[in-house]
């Protein structure tokens, strides 16, 4: 049983391993073609070519998309299906692709792209098929087969300009609305629209929809303006105006004006009337409006007044009038008619004072008969009046005065000086003229009677003439002021100062100080100051560039910087660089101090020459007992040290000078012999213990002075000053480090000079055999400085 289910599963694997298939394309087409006129029929078709291993069925299914996004999901065992559109319109244009899945394996098709061409015709409705001129039509327009978004444009027919077209868009609809006012003189208004749509693909516009008729209505009709009685009119005339409008019940308003000026208006009524006696300005066209709401119709009329007679002319002498001249007016009028009534008058802000009741006046011109003519003639009712003539009569200008503002005696070079120049009398405007000597600088013209104001810069030192002159509209006077001298001084330039000697002074000694400047006006103040220090040293007011001062007897107090002040009547004040003065010893207080150390040096090395001579003699003279040579012994049988007692203590000085120097002396000797020189040796002596009893000898060394043969002596002497010279080197080298802590070490060697010159004579150690002690010592002290 076993055996016959695994033959019947083997047989079903092989079956079912032998159903092996693949996709090889995937065909889209589009029927009837890939262009489709708007609102036919469009068939999309999907076809799989698909190869297998044996006749056995497989379940496709087929995916079609539009522009990425599905449009339909079909399932069949056939290896072909479509996808039908009835009517295709523009939104179906784009790109189709069908993809077929079997089982686990799926194939795309290439991209189609399928275009509709053309849109459906729009259609328009009118809300209103009756409307009011000024009121607004609303027209409606849309294509219900087609999907926004969509682009409407409306157009206005028969138009005297061509059509009038508006546009609007739609995202969301595909119909729209717009509003269009009813001018007026619409009588059958025409309508008509286009729908248009844009997209990736390109553009299509649909045919114009159907033509949509309105009718209009007149609220009232186009007024009618009649002048009376004629359209030609003379000045004087007396004319009326009428306006008449047919209306039908509505509350209209009719307004005669000229030009922008409103003359007359009413509500309400439909007709208007305008009486006037005309004259020249009232020349022109004359207009009738008739207003309701946004409704306006007007009617216009052109009047020609002819002249009666013309514009009055005032004729003067002359504009400009010297006060004193005659002043000469007359009125001149051109006319067919006598003149009724002529007058001469003068106007002030827009009032008028009667002058004359005549065509002419004249009179002798004053400074108040400056004033604005006119003249005025009436003839017939008809009053002109001729142009204002402004007439200025001007009274002669007084001698300028010239002055400084503010007042001052001298002026600084380079400073601006301010001037102001004023005539008291003169009618203005005054012209005013600045002159520095016969140089015109600036000119000034004043509209008032205050003074003008000039600026000017001196540049060169010294003393400067300015004057001004004054004249008017006057034709003969111009006058000058009298010549304003003026002081220009500089300030002080750089300021130097020096000293004689300089930057060092012996104490006690004087110093001079000269002071002076490169540039500056007379007088100038000088001052002598020192460093943190207001008080002046010395101060002088000089009618020089240049000040000397001598000071006496300086001492270390006056160390220190100094410098100096300079001003003059400019009141700036320039101050020089600053010097240094030092106070120095005087040159007797230099040998004073320098003698002074040389005798503490002497002192200091003398004292210790002959402090260590002493101390020499005294340790090679010890006392000798001549009793004895046994030494001496302590009680332990130990022999004793010099200066030791028995106990084997050491004592200083147990022998008296006295008893232990023997000094030999030779009164026979000759001159030619040597001094002989005192020789120590050392001799043995038995010294008795006086606290116990003598056990035993010995030998205690002691010094006795033996006179040494006359070729020893002179060694010796040698031998021991070149000791003592040394030590007196020692002492003058400390001297010196303690002089030259006190800055004196240069001075002494000057004072010194003469001795380091004698001792440099001195070579008793090279050339004599003998050398004197007291010679090596002067030369050692002169090597020591």
């Amino acid at each position: 049983m076993c055996l016959a289910l695994l033959v019947i599963l083997l047989h079903c694997s092989s079956l079912k391993a032998r159903e092996v298939f693949t996709i090889n394309k995937v065909e889209i087409r589009a029927d009837p073609s890939l262009q489709v006129p708007n609102g036919d029929a469009l068939t999309i078709l999907c076809i799989a070519d698909i190869s297998k291993s044996g006749n056995f069925m497989i379940e496709h299914h087929f995916t079609f998309f539009k522009d990425g996004r599905i449009l339909s999901d079909i399932t069949s065992l056939q290896n072909r299906t479509e996808y039908k559109i009835p009517a295709a319109r523009f939104a179906d244009t784009g790109e189709y692709v069908c993809m077929v899945k079997a089982k686990e394996k799926k194939k795309k098709s290439e991209v189609m792209l399928v275009k509709v061409t053309g849109l459906p015709k729009p259609k328009l409705t009118a809300l209103k098929n009756m409307v009011t001129e000024g009121e607004e039509l609303v027209l409606k327009c849309e294509v219900p087969e087609e999907a926004p978004p969509l682009t409407f444009t409306f157009q206005k027919l028969l138009t005297p300009g061509g059509p009038v077209t508006r546009t609007k868009k739609e995202l969301e609809k595909n119909f729209t609305t717009i509003e269009i006012p009813v001018e007026p003189g619409d009588k059958i208004l025409r309508f008509q629209c286009i729908a248009s749509v844009y997209s990736a693909h390109g553009m299509q516009e649909s045919a114009p929809s159907d033509v949509e008729l309105v009718t209009v209505v007149e609220p009232f009709s186009t007024p009618a303006l009649v002048i009376e009685p004629s359209l030609n009119v003379t000045e004087g005339d007396n004319v009326k105006l009428v306006c008449r409008v047919v209306v039908r019940n509505y509350d209209i308003e009719i307004i005669i004006q000229k030009d922008k000026v409103i003359l007359n208006s009413t509500r309400g009524q439909n007709t208007l009337t305008y009486f006037t006696k005309v004259s020249m300005q009232d020349n022109g066209n004359y207009t009738c409006k008739v207003e309701l709401g946004s409704v306006s119709k007007e009617k216009t009329v052109n009047m020609v007044v002819t002249e009666l007679f013309s514009k009055p002319e005032l004729i003067h002498s002359a504009k400009m009038i010297d006060e004193g001249d005659w002043l000469q007016l007359q009125c001149k009028v051109k006319g067919l008619l006598p003149v009724t009534k002529i007058s001469i008058k003068t106007r002030y802000l827009g009032k008028d004072n009667l002058l004359n009741d005549s065509s002419s006046f004249i009179t002798k011109a004053h400074v108040n008969n400056t004033a604005t003519y006119i003249c005025t003639a009436e003839i017939n009712g008809i009053i002109k009046e001729s142009d204002p003539v402004k007439i200025n009569v001007y009274a002669p200008v007084s001698i300028p005065q010239l002055w400084i503002v503010p007042s001052v005696r001298d002026v600084i070079l380079g400073r601006a000086i301010r001037f102001q120049c004023q005539s008291m009398y003169g009618t203005p405007p005054i012209t005013y003229k600045f002159f520095r000597g016969n140089k015109t600088v600036n000119s000034s013209q004043i509209f008032n009677k205050l003074p003008a104001e000039f600026r000017d810069k001196p540049t060169e030192v010294g003393v400067e003439q300015y004057s001004c002159e004054a004249s008017n509209h006057h034709s003969h006077i111009r006058k000058r002021s009298r010549e304003l001298n003026i002081t220009v001084i500089a300030p002080v330039g750089k300021v130097n100062l020096i000293s004689v000697p300089k930057r060092e002074v012996e104490d006690g000694k004087g110093i001079s100080f000269r002071c002076y400047v490169e540039t500056g006006s007379l007088p100038i103040n000088f001052k002598l100051l020192k460093q943190n220090n207001r008080k002046p040293i010395s101060e002088d007011t000089k009618m020089d560039t240049e000040v000397i001062w001598y000071k006496e007897t300086w001492s270390k107090q006056d160390s220190g910087e100094y410098f100096c002040e300079a001003s003059n009547p400019t009141n700036i004040v320039q101050r020089s660089d600053v010097i240094s003065i030092n106070v120095i010893l005087a040159s007797w207080q230099k040998v004073l101090i320098a003698l002074f150390v040389l005798v503490i040096i002497v002192i200091l090395g003398c004292g210790g020459c002959c402090w260590y001579l002493w101390k020499k003699r005294k340790a090679k003279h010890p006392s000798i007992e001549m009793s004895g040579s046994a030494g001496v012994t302590n009680s332990a049988g130990v022999k004793l040290e010099p200066r030791q007692n028995s106990d084997g203590q050491y004592y200083p000085g147990y022998m008296d000078d006295s008893e232990n120097h023997m000094k030999a002396t030779d009164e026979n000797k000759g001159p030619e012999h040597e001094i002989t020189e005192v020789e120590y040796t050392e001799v043995e002596v038995s010294t008795p213990d006086p606290h116990r009893a003598p056990v035993q000898k010995g030998t205690e060394p002691v010094y006795s002075e033996i006179r040494k043969a006359n070729n020893d002596s002179g060694e010796n002497r040698y031998s021991r000053s070149s000791h003592g010279c040394s030590t007196v080197h020692r002492f003058l080298v400390a001297g010196l480090k303690c002089a030259s802590k006190i800055n004196i070490v240069e001075k002494l060697k000057v004072v010194l000079m003469p001795l380091r010159i004698a001792s440099s004579n001195i070579n008793c150690w090279e050339k004599n055999t003998k050398p004197n002690p007291r010679w090596k010592m002067l030369h050692l002290f002169q090597k020591t400085l």
